[in-house]
């Protein structure tokens, strides 16, 4: 009986590593849809590239690059 718990427990965390594994990609995705829109207001403009990932990072994910969460 102990060791069916045991089992739903290591099932449960093998789901959760399996949605952490597929999450970052779409969230990559996002940013990517966002950075372009972005550049896409600038009329196009080049030489903003890293600007326009990194504003478009922060807008989906909520935080900026190379912050550290305490």
């Amino acid at each position: 009986m102990k060791s069916e718990g045991v089992n739903k427990i290591m099932k449960r965390d093998f789901r959760n590593k399996a949605i952490a594994i597929v999450e970052p990609p779409r969230i990559e995705e996002e940013i990517r849809k966002r950075a372009y829109e972005l550049f896409e207001a600038r009329r196009r403009e080049e030489g903003h590239e890293l600007e326009d990932w990194l504003r478009a990072e922060q807008e989906i994910t909520g935080h900026r690059s190379g912050d550290v969460a305490a």
